[in-house]
């Protein structure tokens, strides 16, 4: 496991790139937020992306830049509708372990503002939390592990992954 990479999943809000970035120094790994690549590939915000090509439009280009991540020892932040895209979950799965960062639908509520500001693919008439109930079941089908962010700060939850993962 020295070698891999840890890839997070998880809702939009819950921390996936706050955790990745403190997990990658704590680990003395590299760090990629895949929603970055994405607006570096477009030169673009994902809001942008999404207007211009649709959520399912949008799905496809988040699939293809994560079939395209190639890394070693590296924290990799995944976009929160990356479980839509079959092949990038399972080249992320080839290349490192899946940790699904969980967070009870308030705490998402909570968390997130303007949904379409951020970025969030929600087809039409979708809520937020018709979305919670449609990914759940994917970030659990994908996780490798899964670590309970509820109640936990950013510390003691890189702090629960990276005690799977400390070098030998």
């Amino acid at each position: 496991m020295n070698e891999k990479n840890i890839i997070l999943i998880g809702m939009p809000g819950v921390g996936k790139s706050t955790v990745g970035v403190v997990l990658a120094k704590k680990l003395g790994y590299s760090f990629v937020d895949a929603d970055l690549v994405i607006q570096s590939w477009e030169e673009k915000l994902l809001h942008e992306i999404i207007s211009e090509r649709g959520v399912e439009g949008f799905w496809r280009l988040e699939e293809a830049v994560g079939e395209s991540i190639e890394a070693q020892r590296t924290v990799i932040a995944t976009g929160g509708s990356a479980v839509y895209g079959e092949n990038a979950m399972a080249h992320y799965r080839q290349i490192g372990t899946v940790v699904y960062l969980h967070l009870p639908l308030e705490g998402i509520r909570e968390r997130l503002g303007d949904l379409n500001e951020r970025g969030v693919t929600l087809r039409d008439g979708q809520d937020l939390d018709g979305l919670y109930a449609e990914r759940q079941p994917l970030y659990e089908k994908f996780a490798d592990i899964t670590v309970e962010c509820e109640g936990l700060s950013i510390r003691e939850i890189v702090e629960q992954i990276a005690s799977g993962f400390r070098s030998v």
